[in-house]
């Protein structure tokens, strides 16, 4: 077994007394305070998460926008420089390989920020199909991700002097002063929470004064440093796929219902022939939200039931018990065939126990950002 990667301020998480584990080949930090006190700082005041062990790679070269263009799903030509963009890398079968955020720095360079055990794929696709001239670049561990979420984030950015006032999915290039010197931050209006929020990209290496000042600006709000529980029982009460569970190589978008993300009209992007033709027959399978009726909390990978004793129609792709709603939910992948319809009521074999659940559409708490 290969040895875990840590992030440029794993130090730091430590005397933080943060907890690890290994996700996507990294040691990251689980939590700090515990899960449910993070989760609450997020939706009530604010948090700030260390994922610099997402990917990030840069197409440059005359003509970079067009090959992300005619390569991923989404249709960049919708948005302007300035601005990021979601969207995924399919497969020839229309499987999702990664879902990412693109930044449109101009024509001539897309930045990329795709899921970290992914990012070696994305860079070898691109890189394939990209025309003379044109790089891509696989950026790793040259810069930091420090997500700063909550209705409060406003506040603790313009603490610190950056910019919080763009609009959503919006970014800009600013400077933070720090007790080292003035260093070079990317902002975004972007998050994976369901709050108002921003991403930062600092460089790997100013990683650690830039957390100083954020953590100092949120604690002094009543927020805390968060985890990756929290951000997964955030993601997941706002129903957002999680590559691995909700998205792979073997789900599709049309199946994940993430077909907003994709350019239905553009004339060209991997997987576009079978992503076309299985829209136009409908998914043999379909994600849906469950919310448990009763007590327990369903998991990834438990089997769903038409019913007490009924045949398996599908299974939980991820599943928490939600802090906010103080009950059990689950995504699932549910088949098609089987009717099920917001409002049904299903069984969720937890552990050999059943789970009666209520079919809804998520997301399960009302977003804010």
């Amino acid at each position: 077994m290969s040895e875990l990667l840590a992030g440029p301020i794993a130090d730091r998480h430590g005397a933080l007394g943060a907890t690890f584990a290994a996700f996507g080949g990294w040691d990251m930090p689980v939590s700090y305070a515990g899960t449910v006190a993070e989760h609450t700082a997020v939706r009530e005041s604010v948090g700030i998460f260390d994922v610099s062990h997402l990917g990030k790679a840069v197409v440059a070269g005359p003509g970079a926008a067009d090959l992300v263009n005619r390569t991923l799903t989404n249709d960049l030509a919708k948005i302007a420089p300035g601005k990021a963009q979601y969207t995924l890398c399919c497969n020839e079968s229309g499987g999702v390989v990664d879902d990412l955020i693109t930044y449109l720095v101009s024509d001539d360079e897309v930045f990329l920020i795709p899921n970290a055990a992914n990012t070696a794929s994305v860079v070898e696709r691109l890189a394939a199909a990209a025309p003379d001239g044109v790089t891509v670049t696989d950026r790793h561990r040259e810069y930091a991700v420090l997500a700063v979420q909550g209705p409060k984030a406003p506040d603790a950015l313009a603490r610190v002097g950056l910019p919080t006032e763009m609009e959503y999915m919006a970014f800009t290039d600013a400077e933070l002063t720090t007790e080292v010197g003035t260093l070079p931050v990317r902002v975004c209006r972007t998050g994976y929470t369901g709050e108002r929020g921003y991403e930062l990209l600092p460089r790997w290496d100013d990683a650690g004064p830039v957390f100083d000042a954020l953590l100092s600006a949120v604690t002094d709000l009543g927020g805390q440093p968060a985890g990756l529980g929290a951000r997964d029982t955030l993601r997941t009460e706002m129903g957002y796929a999680l590559h691995g569970h909700e998205l792979s190589p073997d789900i599709t978008p049309v199946q994940a219902r993430s077909g907003w993300a994709v350019g239905w009209k553009k004339p060209e992007f991997f997987g576009r022939e079978s992503l076309i033709a299985e829209k136009a027959a409908g998914p043999a399978r379909r994600l849906h939200g469950l919310k448990a009726t009763g007590r327990g909390v369903p998991r990834a990978e438990c089997a769903v039931l038409s019913g007490p004793g009924g045949a398996q129609i599908g299974t939980c792709t991820s599943g928490t018990f939600s802090p906010t709603l103080k009950q059990g939910i689950a995504l699932a992948l549910l088949a098609t065939d089987a009717g099920i319809a917001v409002g049904d009521e299903v069984v969720v074999d937890v552990r050999g126990r059943d789970l009666v659940c209520e079919v809804v559409a998520p997301p399960f708490v009302t977003p804010h950002v």
